[in-house]
């Protein structure tokens, strides 16, 4: 899969094409229709198992007591709550999202974990994020970079902001390694995805375009080359549940 072409006039929006200058809003709208909702979905959708992800995602940040983290696109926070308790009350964290909604939701959620005095919310774009050069020890995004309009200025942004020796890691759906999980995955997705999201969330539509975007996202070895484009080294990724999901991560050298 070839790399996205930040000169193009036109961008993916699921299957759709759309203007650049579109896309975003298009993200934003689909986000504020299913924020209130959003956790149960996740839980709906993967049976659950995006909880096992995202522990997974979290035990391997290498973060310390006093550290500072980043997570982007975080949305309704469960990936911050967790980091928020890795770094401690002697840590930072920052919540960012695009999506006020989300980011609503996300200090709500904050609040009922006992989270408060180290980690702030800022909603921010992660083409453009509102923090200093080589601020954090440590940057994640779960789940978010395949809705971005421009991914290789979105990494290049995290990089940025990383510490020397920080890690920037990526959570994110990808390509099924194994040869008979694909067409029973696509089936799921295709059939019982926006089913749930017309019973559930009311919004069939958001969901179809959740689906869509993960079959337009890069596979593995290209996203791994758009860490590396970025100047991060020791590039790695981590397959989960047969390459349907992917830990990739990358260090600021």
């Amino acid at each position: 899969m070839a790399h996205p072409d930040p000169t193009k006039d036109q961008v993916d929006f699921g299957y759709q094409q759309v203007d650049r200058s579109q896309k975003a809003e298009r993200v934003r709208a689909v986000f504020d229709s299913v924020a209130s909702r959003y956790d149960l979905m996740n839980d709906l959708m993967s049976f659950g198992v995006h909880r096992l992800w995202k522990r997974f995602f979290l035990s391997q940040t290498h973060l310390k007591a006093n550290d500072h983290a980043l997570d982007v696109a975080g949305g309704t926070a469960d990936i911050a709550i967790g980091l928020a308790q890795q770094v401690g009350p002697g840590g930072h964290v920052v919540l960012s999202d695009i999506n006020a909604r989300m980011l609503k939701e996300g200090r709500a959620r904050l609040l009922d974990a006992g989270i408060v005095g180290n980690v702030d919310t800022v909603c921010a774009n992660a083409e453009s994020l509102p923090f200093a050069d080589q601020q954090f020890d440590c940057v994640t995004i779960a789940f978010g970079l395949r809705n971005v309009t421009d991914k290789p200025k979105a990494i290049r942004e995290m990089t940025r902001v990383l510490k020397i020796g920080g890690q920037l890691m990526i959570l994110e759906f990808s390509k099924p390694v194994v040869p008979l999980l694909k067409p029973l995955y696509d089936a799921y997705s295709f059939t019982v995805l926006p089913k749930l999201g017309e019973w559930i969330a009311k919004d069939a539509a958001s969901y179809q375009y959740l689906a869509e975007s993960i079959r337009m996202f890069s596979d593995q070895v290209t996203l791994e080359s758009m860490l590396k484009d970025a100047g991060l080294g020791l590039v790695s990724h981590h397959n989960l549940t047969g390459g349907i999901v992917a830990l990739h991560r990358g260090y600021r050298l």
